[in-house]
């Protein structure tokens, strides 16, 4: 693994050597299917000073905003009740503002894994009968078609019937996971049936405009094992890119019909609907073992990440399309870096991670977990992000909901199941992907193991993991060595350990583990100077700054008077301080550049306080 590649559209001065290492596409006949799974967030608590705090405001700040307003200040549930025939009216609002619900009820059944809560479980049972009264008696569901345009249902690629139905799909799964209530996931059920009678081989072609139901029907072939849907969720892929899309808005490019999926290389479109393709085929490729599948999300992955992903992990350059341009087109004020986009790679890499076994997937869904995702929702936990500029004049700002509201509703789905990211096992192996407190139960082929992870990280480099076999045994624990980790010690039972990382980025421990057995791991975590490469014309002559996973940016807020005139160099100086304002332990950067000070924060957190202008990109010399 030794080609030289711009890994994340950077290159770190320290941490050039291990990103490179990474980058190399795996030959075609080297690679091995991995038969990996994550461990369920359900097998997990989440118990840290970082994200438990997030959580709990989830669960109440969020989902009652999500509840607020898709039942009491827009028409979504209203809609459902017209379509029901429960009171009178049409449709109001967008066309797919049905999968805003749906995402919705997702965070909602993810939140209960954890946080039980009998009001939301109530709503969500209210909402679920009401939903499924509106399901047409051939398993249809659409309230915008069911009441607006009855005739002309499956007559509109790109109305979203699928999108919206695939959402509706994952939101059954979660409930019936988090409650074993089946009436949800029968309607699921009914709905994807009613698909397959319709649509498939020797039926009628159709190239969903946005992608999602793919990766629904997959989901839905693990819970039911029945093999139809897997069936169709392949077919939808291969009907892309042959004429049979039939838009009426956007050109095939857009919704990624114009190669089929086989022959993908360079990222293109619409990049929400992109980062669903690319799941949906990673997971398919999971099952069937496609190595023209894996071989072609390989040369994908290496376009986006090498020459579309800004630094804080995000994708989708222009506002025309919400997608891309061309490669290294990254500019910073007008950055779209949808907070949906964020979401999908993290999405992506994860499901990349588990059928590869690499690391650097799960480098990047850090990257896009700790920055670029987690900037799509305050602090506070009830505004939200649609765009993620990496610059603002000021005029930039969160907002309690949008007409077109698929970030707020996706992120809420996003964040209870964090801890889906932690864990992965494969066979008697257990792979630890991100840092995050907690207790987990893991089950491998060896025995089942109990997990306790101590950490303040991002926060802090260091980590103790507590192994508990329930009896003596033998496997291997592979911890993820971060790319931007220039230098880091492991000790077992305070034992120093020699060794090096593997080729795939782990440090692979094996032994023969007994209950208390302790790893501690210390991740150096300096200030780092990051340059663009010199592709990207916006950033030349300019630097960023990330610590640890976070990158971090200027506020006008904090630095009142001197914000047009901040410099970084090569003398620059960093010193670290909390800021419990802001959130509990929050460490800021103050940069000393000769006689100048300026204060720096993570770029997830501005756009908390005062209003005022924001860079990522500081002019250097």
């Amino acid at each position: 693994m030794k080609n030289k590649i711009n890994m994340f559209n950077l290159i770190s001065i320290i941490g050039l050597a291990v990103i490179l290492s990474r980058c190399k596409p795996a030959k075609q006949d080297e690679f091995k299917f991995m038969d990996a799974v994550p461990v369920n967030f359900a097998a997990i608590q989440i118990e840290d000073d970082f994200w438990a705090p997030r959580l709990a405001i989830h669960a109440d700040a969020t989902l009652n905003a999500c509840i607020t307003q898709c039942r009491d200040e827009t028409s979504r549930i209203r809609n459902f009740k017209r379509a029901a025939g429960l009171e009178n009216g049409k449709h109001e609002g967008i066309f797919f503002d049905d999968s805003d619900v749906y995402k919705a009820m997702e965070g909602m059944a993810c939140s209960l894994v954890n946080n039980p809560n009998s009001r939301i479980e109530s709503i969500l049972d209210e909402w679920i009968d009401i939903i499924a009264a509106a399901q047409q008696s051939d398993g249809y569901l659409n309230t915008y078609f069911t009441l607006n345009e009855p005739e002309n249902r499956w007559s509109d690629m790109e109305k979203h019937e699928m999108y919206c139905g695939g959402h509706m799909i994952e939101a059954a799964i979660a409930f019936y996971k988090a409650t074993g209530k089946e009436k949800f996931l029968r309607v699921a059920v009914k709905f994807a049936d009613h698909l397959d009678t319709q649509f498939g081989p020797g039926k009628r072609h159709w190239v969903p405009g946005h992608e999602e139901i793919e990766l629904a029907l997959i989901k839905l072939y693990h819970v039911t094992r029945e093999k139809r849907y897997l069936n169709l969720a392949s077919w939808l892929l291969e009907e892309r890119g042959h004429g049979y899309g039939t838009g009426k808005t956007w050109n095939p490019r857009y919704c990624q019909d114009d190669v089929p999926v086989k022959k993908i290389s360079k990222i293109a479109g619409h990049a929400v609907r992109a980062m669903y393709l690319f799941t949906g085929m990673s997971e398919v490729a999971s099952v069937t073992g496609s190595m023209i599948y894996k071989t072609a999300l390989e040369r994908v992955w290496d376009n986006v990440v090498n020459h579309n992903m800004y630094i804080t992990g995000g994708i989708g350059s222009s506002k025309d399309n919400e997608g891309f341009t061309r490669d290294d087109d990254l500019p910073n004020l007008e950055a779209y870096c949808e907070t949906c986009a964020s979401v999908g790679m993290v999405f992506w890499n994860h499901q990349m991670n588990l059928l590869t076994g690499e690391s650097k997937y799960a480098d990047v869904l850090e990257r896009s977990l700790y920055n670029g995702a987690l900037a799509g929702i305050s602090l506070s936990g009830d505004r939200f992000f649609y765009v993620n500029p990496l610059e603002s004049l000021g005029d930039h700002h969160r907002q309690a909901w949008f007409g077109c509201a698929c970030c707020p509703s996706q992120i809420s789905r996003f964040l209870p199941a964090i801890g889906n990211y932690i864990y992965i096992v494969s066979g008697r192996d257990i792979f630890v992907n991100l840092f995050i407190g907690g207790i987990a139960n893991v089950e491998t082929d060896v025995c089942p193991v109990a997990l306790e992870q101590n950490t303040h990280y991002p926060w802090d480099g260091a980590v103790t993991l507590t192994v508990s076999p329930r009896e003596e045994s033998k496997f291997g624990i592979h911890i993820r060595i971060p790319a931007w980790c220039k230098s880091y010690k492991i000790k077992i039972n305070d034992k120093e350990m020699t060794g090096t990382t593997g080729e795939h980025g782990y440090m692979i421990l094996e032994r023969l583990w007994q209950r208390g057995d302790r790893i501690q791991i210390d991740f150096s975590m300096p200030v780092e100077i990051i340059t663009a490469p010199a592709g990207v014309a916006a950033d030349i002559g300019k630097r960023a700054i990330q610590r640890g996973p976070l990158v971090y940016c200027a506020e006008e807020t904090d630095n009142p008077g001197k914000y047009e005139s901040l410099l970084l160099s090569a003398a620059s100086q960093f010193e670290i301080s909390e800021n419990n304002s802001l959130m509990n332990g929050l460490k800021t950067i103050t940069v000393k550049s000769g006689s100048e000070r300026f204060t720096m924060i993570p770029y997830f957190a501005w756009d908390n306080r005062n209003p005022g202008r924001m860079k990522v990109w500081i002019d250097y010399h």
